[in-house]
């Protein structure tokens, strides 16, 4: 339902927007050059943090960063996670072209990322805020400012130009590292907090975050995680359980793909080259116990527990990597802060 003041209604607005948006592909053309992921890893900075049990390379933003989109938030992308020699995330795309919108396929079927969705890991992406559908500059947390140069409706696909990425201050160590984006545009200012750390003993990441409203205007968005994960090639044999009866609300996928069946979903073949699904499931209720899912495969696994309330939920994939996108909600009042937090438990065999 929307309530409230004319800042929590475009906010509103806008979270709507991106939700709709990522459940549809935009066409475009084969591109007609690209270069492989390998040489944008090499280019690209990056930390290495551990706790004995688990290893992560993460991207940090900046000049070097291997992902430079500005549809995620660029803090902690997570470009390898390995748990007793098994990979559960890194690209799911073989090569990057900057003229393509999501991903595509070449003519040798490789998958093709653009810009603004070749990234990978457990990454978030939030609406934005101060937008309008006419020229001029609005934010996107964890990005910056951007520049909106025309009178088209927002396009999470679409590469915006950065007019103002904040200031960052990034203090990693040996087993986390904390990210510090200030930025201020107008009415508009916050300070966001982002730490990925491990558990000490334990196979498991914590990410957190703070996100403190230093402007004068509400902030009224909202944030999922991607999710990007990476266990099973195809997917076949992958099931992801949750704590309440599922069902499909929109896109039914496929029924000798996807069995939903209680509280459950499950992969009954290996998705077909090019294959794509994208729907979104409901049954979740008000409270923070319905975000527990655990994914299955391949005798590996992850459970994913949040301590805020679902307000979406999304399932994505294609044959090389399986998502599951919880939304939240959040609200921040001037002078205000939000906290929230998820907690990744890996499994893995060996």
């Amino acid at each position: 339902m929307l309530r409230g003041n004319a800042n929590e209604l475009v906010g509103a607005f806008a979270s709507l927007l991106l939700a709709t948006a990522a459940a549809a592909q935009p066409a475009q053309p084969v591109p007609t050059a690209s270069s492989p992921v390998s040489d944008l890893l090499a280019s690209s900075s990056s930390i290495t943090i551990g706790n004995g049990h688990i290893v992560a390379h993460i991207a940090p933003p900046g000049p070097n960063a291997f992902y430079r989109g500005t549809r995620f938030d660029q803090a902690g992308v997570v470009t390898s996670l390995t748990l007793k020699g098994r990979e559960f995330y890194g690209p799911w795309f073989d090569r990057t072209a900057p003229q393509v919108l999501d991903y595509t396929y070449d003519a040798t079927g490789a998958v093709v990322g653009g810009p603004d969705s070749a990234t990978s890991g457990p990454v978030e992406e939030f609406a934005p805020l101060d937008f309008a559908p006419r020229p001029g500059l609005f934010v996107k947390i964890g990005v910056g400012v951007l520049r909106q140069p025309d009178n088209q409706a927002y396009d999470h696909y679409r590469h915006y130009k950065v007019e103002d990425p904040g200031t960052w201050t990034i203090s990693p160590s040996q087993a986390g590292v904390t990210f510090i984006q200030t930025l201020k545009n107008g009415e508009t200012a916050y300070t966001y907090e982002k730490i990925l750390r491990f558990e000490p003993g334990k196979p498991q990441l914590i990410i957190e975050h703070r996100l403190t409203n230093t402007g004068s205007r509400a902030i009224n968005t909202s944030v999922y995680d991607h999710n990007f994960l990476r266990l099973v090639h195809g997917n076949v044999g992958t099931q992801v359980t949750f704590p309440f009866p599922l069902t499909v609300a929109t896109n039914q996928p496929p029924s000798d793909l996807i069995r939903v069946e209680g509280r459950a979903l499950s992969y009954l073949r290996p998705m077909k080259p090019k294959e794509r699904i994208s729907f979104l499931v409901t049954g979740f209720g008000e409270t923070a116990a319905d975000y527990d899912i655990v994914i299955r495969a391949g005798g590996a696994g992850v459970d994913i527990k949040g301590d805020q309330p679902i307000t979406r939920l999304n399932v994505f994939s294609i044959d090389k990597v399986q998502s599951v996108e919880p939304y939240i909600a959040l609200d921040i009042a001037p002078g205000q802060e939000k906290r929230w937090s998820y907690t990744y438990t890996f499994t893995a065999p060996g």
